[in-house]
């Protein structure tokens, strides 16, 4: 059924699209238009929720950067060192920088934004840097130090994240920043037009005026790019698998994917309902057909996920799979004892075995994930109610724990796994609350507290074996598979490159030639 279902939608969006083409892109040879399925948010460089971290990457500069091989290398500041004890760090700024209103950039701006982390330490504290940073000096002008409480192994890959330790100015009430490209023109839940920083301290973006239409349904996306009012769909989840097939048969477009990137999984909330049973959990996972919904979903063009991380993942040891096994689930059930009814539905204690899964209602791919995992579950007598919302109210339900199972991804080089697992012991995203019902609770947590202040690299290595295989033994993650960013643009479109952070798009590299405008 599910099969009829994919091919009787993407046949109504190949009619549907095949009549609206124009086949030309519309917009200026100097202007790339984008499409996002939600407005930017608002430009804090600290900021969450709303606020879209390809966006603030484009007006933020950090510190550090992390490249495509992997390591650090200089950005704001062109060089460093470290004291012995590791807990100190002295870097040295560019001394040419200025921010896109054209004031100078120097050591007091560092000192200013991450003293802003500190103040607000609390809201950060997903992140263990917010926490182990103790003090930032101000040697010189271009001179600052950083002096942490312990020595801190993750200490730069943190610093060149999207947010919070970015470096922006507050200018009549608005953020601005180093960073490439500024906001010029913000009209909410529309679009957003950002034009080349006529200040950047490095290279000018190759096209100057960037345009983030804001187009919430797939379906819309879809046409919108056929007919030439958008040049890009670049991300994870903004077109249907059978959105990207039919612009791979389509002349005058290209599609392009990245390596893996980062892991599809459905979380369980250990702490609710049904789901505090681990057989029930195990039931749930085993019922879920990774192999056939990477054919048949993606087309094999993503890897089926055994695990929370892939191997690609530093620390990431090697754990048995959740083969899909439709008997050992029932077998789960059974003796847990859940019954089946006559309706096929599973019973305890006259409790009807019923999950609801919770995803942002934008993604289409969230939502054909639920379909297959309420497919799955309904064959060992488990009902799986979809519950699609709006962004906001999808991160919400991560904090507050108000889901049983929910969509969600890991977040690719360089958090993983150091910043995801560190998340998991706050209330900030849904793992603190999916794993709020295991027993082993505080053990896991003092065992990440160790982890990041560990200066020898076996323990740290043992540390999180421990945790990542305890974390998949209780099943609180399903891995559905390793995604990865596609890209879909005219032919006339050149420089798309995946960025090595997946909320980095390198969209000041992208070149539009003048034959398409």
């Amino acid at each position: 059924m599910i099969k009829r279902t994919y091919f009787f939608v993407g046949m109504s969006l190949f009619f549907l699209i095949t009549a609206c083409s124009s086949g030309s892109v519309k917009s200026e040879t100097n202007e790339l238009v984008i499409a996002w399925p939600q407005d930017i948010g608002a430009m804090d460089p600290r900021g969450y929720g709303a606020s879209q971290m390809f966006a603030q990457n484009l007006i933020f500069e950090s510190l550090v950067q992390y490249n495509d091989e992997g390591e650090i290398e200089p950005l704001l500041a062109e060089d460093w060192e470290q004291s012995e004890d590791g807990r100190t760090t002295t870097f040295y700024l560019r001394e040419d920088v200025q921010f896109s209103d054209g004031s100078p950039f120097n050591a007091d701006d560092v000192k200013a934004n991450f003293n802003k982390v500190l103040d607000n330490r609390e809201r950060h504290a997903w992140l263990e840097l917010a926490n182990q940073l103790q003090e930032v000096n101000v040697i010189d002008e271009y001179t600052v130090e950083l002096t942490l409480s312990e020595a801190y192994y993750p200490l730069f890959e943190e610093l060149a994240l999207v947010r919070p330790f970015r470096i922006a100015k507050e200018v009549d009430g608005q953020y601005v920043g180093t960073g490439v490209y500024e906001l010029q023109q913000h009209d909410r839940e529309e679009r957003a037009v950002f034009s080349g920083n006529e200040h950047y301290w490095s290279h000018s973006p190759e096209v100057d005026r960037l345009v983030v239409q804001v187009i919430p349904d797939s379906e819309s996306r879809m046409m919108a790019l056929d007919n030439g009012e958008i040049d890009l769909v670049y991300g994870n989840g903004l077109l249907s698998m059978d959105a990207i097939q039919y612009f791979e048969d389509q002349e005058g477009f290209e599609v392009n994917q990245s390596d893996p990137q980062a892991t599809r999984t459905a979380v369980l909330n250990t702490n609710r309902g049904p789901l505090e049973e681990e057989s029930v959990r195990h039931a749930l996972v085993h019922s879920f057909n990774t192999n056939q919904v990477v054919q048949d979903v993606f087309y094999g063009t993503e890897e089926p996920a055994t695990a929370l991380f892939g191997e690609h993942v530093p620390y990431m040891p090697s754990v048995e799979p959740f083969d899909y096994d439709l008997d050992y689930a029932a077998q789960q059930l059974e003796e847990a004892g859940w019954i089946l009814n006559e309706e096929g539905l599973r019973v305890k204690d006259q409790e009807s075995l019923s999950l609801s899964y919770v995803y942002d209602a934008n993604d289409a791919i969230q939502r054909t994930v639920g379909e297959w995992l309420q497919h799955g579950a309904g064959q060992v007598g488990i009902a799986v109610q979809l519950e699609g919302v709006d962004n906001q109210a999808y991160l919400n339900a991560q904090k507050s724990g108000e889901f049983d199972v929910i969509y969600q991804e890991t977040w690719g080089a360089p958090y993983d796994p150091h910043a995801f697992v560190s998340s998991m012991r706050i209330p900030a995203h849904a793992d603190y609350q999916a794993q709020l019902g295991l027993e082993q609770k505080a053990e896991i947590d003092q065992m990440i507290n160790q982890v990041f202040i560990t200066t020898e690299e076996s323990k740290r290595t043992d540390l999180y074996e421990e945790i990542l295989q305890e974390i998949h033994d209780q099943a609180v993650y399903l891995p559905v598979s390793y995604t990865s960013t596609i890209a879909v643009y005219h032919d006339g479109i050149s420089g798309v490159e995946f960025a090595p952070i997946p909320y980095e798009f390198q969209l000041e590299k992208v070149k539009k030639n003048a034959s398409d405008s």
